[in-house]
């Protein structure tokens, strides 16, 4: 198993090793329990989503586009200026990229918190990798598990 990654439950069929937080929020000395970084980016200050799963059922978080694709809140922590660019891939199967949203300003002058949405396309094993710019040194990867129950989120954008 790759360090930094906890197993999914044994009951589980699948192989979704998925990041623990590391507690570091970008650009601070404080630390937060669900949050994952380094010193430049960070995933928080709210952090990674419990147990890595992020869920879509009804009445819960989040959204189902007309497509399909799952989207859920994510924030992210600067700690340096700079553009915060987002990709995923889905690894336990074929499916569409992962998208990328905010409605904040996200430019190479902006700094702190940014609020986005990550579009899953499916349900699955995501690998998301972030960097602020074209800094190799913010470049975080984490993996998380997407589930839908049921009919997903009410709401539909």
């Amino acid at each position: 198993m790759p360090p930094g990654f906890l197993s999914a439950q044994a009951s589980r069929p699948d192989s979704c090793y998925v990041t623990t937080p590391n507690g570091i929020v970008a650009g601070s000395s404080e630390r937060n329990e669900r949050s994952y970084g380094n010193a430049l980016l960070s995933v928080g200050p709210f952090g990674l989503w419990p147990n890595g799963t992020v869920v879509f059922k009804p009445g819960g978080a989040g959204f189902q586009t007309k497509e399909g694709a799952l989207g859920m809140k994510f924030g992210w922590t600067r700690g340096i200026r700079g553009k915060i660019n987002v990709t995923g891939r889905r690894i336990d199967a074929d499916a569409p990229p992962l998208r990328f949203e905010t409605n904040q300003t996200n430019d190479a002058h902006s700094t702190g918190f940014l609020a986005s949405y990550l579009l899953f396309s499916t349900p699955g094993c995501w690998e998301v990798t972030a960097q602020v710019g074209d800094r190799e040194d913010s470049k975080i990867t984490f993996v998380t598990r997407v589930e839908k129950i049921g009919d997903g989120p009410a709401w539909r954008r």
